[in-house]
């Protein structure tokens, strides 16, 4: 028996029978990733393993440094790609109980139709194989989103974004939706002045808005988010370290910007107060638009300073933070609200020890008309694991309605991550199945069955909203 076979991670009958019968057919409806829009739009195709599986995969890279890879075997431009995968490929035997190791299984089998474990004694064969595979018309990118019937891919993009790569895929006719994700990270991070400056004013050149006084930028920001609605785009994203809360006038909001504007750098609590501002009027915009505001927090990014110079940002070197969370992320929840303006929230955090603390918070802000409205993400980034994804839906589960969960998503760069989808689906049977066996739960197809679909594709369908899927059902 293969290594990934049919009942891989599925021990008893009821677990089988969900996820064979149930869980499996379901659609993909991606609604967070960061795969790039030109390579969806312009069907890339990819020339080799390493390529199109450890360019842009953070993930890997970690791993590869910590069994002493060399850098120019992980990142470098100029080392061969042979040579690249047969450096990953001494790697992965040291991952086992890493989700890369079963991710990496994974991907070999659904793509390449590949039972052969990654060794350094398989890495040519595989290569020879996947380099035959890799060939073949199918794995152009919008030929994978067709093959595992991906109906949504939420990419991640900026507000000053011209969206062309959207609208050339949208004229194309494939059956996948991707739709734009409003991430305004650019606005709120003035650490440094004059790249905020700079962004500020390609802000204003993508909304045909000199952004001279806080008015005009304000008005800008919307316009561009009334151009991503138009495009099809139903959520924000805000990568934050933690919710900022320091309310802040429309006369202090003006001074700050004019700061802003001259260069000038701001203090913390002024820096904070901005913050504020930005996240309190993106999300009345969104419950205005029907649109869900993600929160993704709790990383603790760039670490190591040296490799930041030397590389960049997202290479690797981000991990969990344990700062106080709750008291200021209530409050920003509370502002909105107030008003009636909180829009559908998701809230994700890398930190296991966040997740009970976020998931009795969302409770407080639940309006009794929107199911689900407010959202535990799933595990996300250190967490999507499967010790990660357990503890997601066993406090999910407890302190909320595990009903009404809207699922996984890849949060990937890679096209080759669509697996994941799988391996999640694996684990909410598996934990089902478990459940039902040890009589916590009644063995009801119905009751069952109904909860699955809708954690695997009905739940986030409903929820979000995205023009193309309101009225699929799953094949």
């Amino acid at each position: 028996m293969s290594f990934i076979h049919d009942d891989f991670l599925l021990p008893n009958a009821a677990a089988r029978r969900l996820y064979h019968e149930v869980a499996a057919p379901q659609p993909i409806l991606d609604y967070h990733c960061h795969l790039p829009p030109e390579e969806v739009a312009t069907d890339r195709r990819f020339p080799d393993l390493a390529e199109i599986w450890l360019g842009g995969d953070h993930y890997k890279w970690r791993a590869m440094r910590a069994a002493g890879i060399p850098e120019e075997l992980v990142t470098g431009r100029d080392a061969d790609p042979r040579e690249k995968f047969r450096a990953w490929a001494r790697t992965v035997p040291q991952t086992v109980r890493n989700p890369l190791y079963h991710w990496t299984h994974l991907e070999l089998k659904r793509y390449f139709d590949c039972d052969l474990l990654l060794s350094p004694s398989t890495a040519d064969e595989i290569w020879e194989l996947t380099s035959t595979r890799l060939a073949e018309p199918r794995f152009s990118t919008q030929s994978i989103l067709r093959d595992f019937d991906v109906r949504v891919v939420g990419t991640t993009d900026d507000p000053a974004d011209s969206l062309e790569h959207h609208e050339g895929f949208a004229e194309s006719g494939h059956p996948t939706g991707m739709y734009p994700t409003f991430r305004p990270d650019r606005a709120v991070l003035v650490h440094d002045p004059v790249r905020w400056r700079e962004w500020a004013d390609r802000l204003g050149e993508a909304a045909g808005r000199d952004p001279g006084t806080l008015e005009d930028f304000m008005t800008a920001l919307e316009d561009r988010h009334r151009f991503f609605h138009e495009h099809g785009c139903r959520l924000s994203d805000h990568g934050l370290e933690s919710c900022p809360f320091a309310p802040c006038s429309a006369a202090e909001a003006r001074t700050i910007y004019e700061t802003l504007r001259r260069g000038g750098e701001l203090d913390p609590l002024k820096a904070e107060q901005w913050q504020t501002w930005i996240l309190q009027h993106v999300g009345r915009w969104n419950a205005s638009r029907g649109w869900t505001m993600q929160l993704h927090l709790g990383a603790l990014r760039s670490a190591n300073t040296r490799m930041l110079r030397r590389l960049g940002p997202d290479t690797g070197y981000d991990s969990q933070s344990d700062e106080p969370l709750t008291r200021r992320l209530a409050a920003f929840l509370d502002s909105l609200e107030q008003s009636g303006e909180l829009p559908k929230t998701v809230l994700y955090h890398v930190n296991p020890a966040f997740l009970a603390p976020l998931a009795t918070l969302m409770g407080s802000f639940q309006d009794g008309v929107t199911p689900g409205k407010m959202q535990l993400g799933s595990g996300w980034w250190h967490l999507d694991t499967l010790d990660g994804m357990t503890a997601q839906i066993e406090i999910l589960s407890s302190v909320g309605l595990l009903g009404r969960f809207v699922g996984m998503l890849t949060d990937s760069r890679s096209f080759l991550s669509f697996p994941r989808h799988e391996y999640f689906r694996r684990l909410l049977c598996k934990i089902i199945g478990e459940d039902v066996e040890a009589g916590l739960i009644p063995n009801d197809a119905g009751l069952l069955d109904g909860l699955v679909r809708g954690i695997c594709y009905e739940n986030a369908r409903e929820y979000f909203g995205f023009p193309a899927v309101t009225s699929l059902s799953p094949q």
